[in-house]
Parts: C-alpha cells; sequence; structure tokens
C-alpha cells in the first residue's frame, strides 16, 4: 500500500479503515476479537491510518482501537474527532459543544482510552455554530504546542469555515463523506482544499455498503441498524437508488472486481489528495477494498460512473448539524 501525503507533512496510506462501525451503528458490531484482528491485519498490508471518535459507543471505538495498537502504536496514525458530546454541566450528553474548556477536556479523554501520547490528527467533527470557528482552532493550535495534538482537521465543514480555520493554523485533512453517492462538495469544497493544500479523508467511500450491492430491499437493514432512519435508505427512494448499484456492478462485472472495489477504484481516480476510509469489522472486506488500490478503471468507465444521477433523499434525516 502506497503513503501520499495530506496537508503539511503528515503522510497516511492511500487508504485508511474507519473503525466506527466496529463499536455503534451498524449491523454486525460487537465480535470485537474480529475488529481487533482487522485492524492489527491493516498494518500488516499497509494501511495505517485509523479514524475513530469519541461519540462513537461513545468512548468504546478508542478504548477498541487502543486494545488493537497496543505495543505497535508507532505503526498507526490515529486520528480521533470531538465536538459532538459535551462534558460541561454534569454528566456528558449527545449535544455539538467546540468551546475551548470542552475541547480540552474532550482530548485529555480521549488520550487516556487510546493509551497514548499524542494524537496523530485530530478533528472537529461537526461545524459548532456557537462558538467562533477561530476560537476552536485556536485552543487546537494549542495542543499542536503542547505536542499532544500532532496535526488538526475538520468535518463535514463548509469553505467558508475552511478558509476562516485555516487563517488561524494550518489544516490538514478535511473528512467528509464523498463517494458515488455523495458528492456535493465537488462545487466549492474540493477546490478549495486544492487551493489550500488540505487533503480530504472520504468517509463513506462505499455509500454506507450501498454501493456494495449488498442490500437488495429496505427490509434487508435490521431495524435498530442506523441507516434504517436515512432517507437514501427509505421505502421511497431505495428502489430509484439501486440504479447507482446497477452501473457499479455493470463495471465490475467488465473489469473483473467487486462493486465495492470500482466504487473505491473510482474514487482514488479523482486524485491522489483523496483518502477513503472504508469501515468493516472483518478481515476479508478489509483485504478487499485494499485490493481497490491496484484497480485502474478505463477513462470510458469512469466517465459512465462520474455521470449518474445523484441518489434521491438527504444523506441524513436531519441535515442541521452540516455545515453549508
Amino acid at each position: 500500500m502506497r503513503n501520499v501525503s495530506l496537508g503539511g507533512d503528515l503522510e497516511v496510506s492511500r487508504l485508511g479503515l474507519g473503525c466506527m462501525g466496529m463499536s455503534a451503528y451498524y449491523e454486525g458490531y460487537g465480535d470485537e476479537a474480529e475488529s481487533v484482528r482487522t485492524i492489527r491485519r491493516a498494518a500488516e498490508i499497509g494501511i495505517t491510518l485509523l479514524d475513530t471518535a469519541e461519540v462513537y459507543g461513545p468512548f468504546l471505538n478508542e478504548e477498541l482501537v487502543s486494545r488493537a495498537v497496543a505495543n505497535r502504536r508507532d505503526d498507526y496514525v490515529i486520528a480521533t474527532k470531538f465536538g459532538q458530546l459535551t462534558h460541561r454541566d454534569g454528566p456528558v450528553v449527545r449535544k455539538l459543544d467546540s468551546s475551548p474548556e470542552n475541547i480540552r477536556v474532550a482530548v485529555e479523554g480521549s488520550l487516556r482510552r487510546l493509551g497514548t501520547d499524542r494524537i496523530d490528527l485530530l478533528y472537529q467533527h461537526r461545524v459548532d455554530p456557537s462558538v467562533p470557528i477561530e476560537e476552536t482552532v485556536g485552543e487546537m493550535a494549542r495542543l499542536v504546542a503542547e505536542g499532544k495534538v500532532l496535526h488538526i482537521g475538520l468535518s463535514e465543514a463548509s469553505a467558508e469555515t475552511i478558509r476562516r480555520a485555516h487563517a488561524t493554523h494550518p489544516i490538514v485533512a478535511l473528512q467528509s463523506e464523498y463517494s458515488l453517492w455523495t458528492r456535493d462538495i465537488e462545487d466549492a469544497v474540493l477546490p478549495l482544499l486544492r487551493e489550500l493544500g488540505i487533503g480530504l479523508v472520504a468517509y463513506s467511500p462505499l455509500g454506507r455498503g450501498f454501493l456494495t450491492g449488498r442490500y437488495a430491499t429496505p427490509q434487508d437493514l435490521p431495524s435498530d441498524d442506523f441507516r434504517s432512519t436515512l432517507p437514501r435508505f427509505s421505502a421511497d427512494n431505495f428502489a430509484d437508488n439501486l440504479r447507482i448499484v446497477d452501473e457499479v456492478r455493470a463495471v465490475a462485472e467488465e473489469v473483473g472486481a467487486t462493486p465495492a472495489q470500482v466504487a473505491i477504484a473510482w474514487l482514488l481516480a479523482q486524485g491522489p489528495d483523496i483518502v477513503p476510509i472504508p469501515g468493516t469489522t472483518q478481515v476479508f472486506r478489509l483485504e478487499e477494498n485494499a485490493a481497490a488500490e491496484s484497480l485502474v478503471l478505463a477513462d470510458e468507465q469512469l466517465n459512465r460512473l462520474s455521470a449518474i444521477r445523484p441518489p434521491v433523499g438527504d444523506r441524513y434525516a436531519d441535515m442541521t448539524s452540516i455545515d453549508r
């Protein structure tokens, strides 16, 4: 697995590993031993970037990552996030809070749970409209000066927010949803990232599993799976959105690959400054995803995929936390 540069001097593997589903939200989590094997296998095949967050669990995912990387911490680039939980005013609750006071408490907790002396990449998980971004990034910069954080990033931030943040302290990465399933950032955000030299870490590169073709109807998802609440997975929109899977599957058959590999290969072809972080809880899926790095699609195939009409429905039932 090759390495690429995000912003600044941060080098990461061409693909990363999203760890969220090992502890929360999706069906199939709970086999900790297999999740640990998956994280350890990632390093063996050259995938070094691990993505977690305090809110995943909450807290459970950082603890799992810590157990998986024990005695091999230097083999990984660990990214975590703050800002969707508030640690102020009593019990921890889910609420946007990017105040300097909350950031400091959150980071100390993440360092403790991860069992490490530094966070390689710290993201603001969602933009907090009640706190100026300059104030938030200023506190993140102080953590960099103290050596507790090595690089800082944002998640789901608008072009205006990114520009203001970067003027306060260099931002090395934006983590946002990007795939054949979600291309919102192409108009304004992606050009700005390239102007400023900021890398893109693309989460949900497989459209939350939809692009793999695994789900044929909404009923294929357990009722307690987070995706069952998403408009694109609703009964009203599901059948229409299957046309995207059909096109991905057609290209996969042409090249002798899986739909997941084609979806990732399309994303990799969009630029060396884009690092997808497909999530999985299983070693064989990790290896399948990693093989996409060597899959080269013809220009005609890339153009066909790029021409797919966007899916029907919003990404989330409530889009108010997305900075636009």
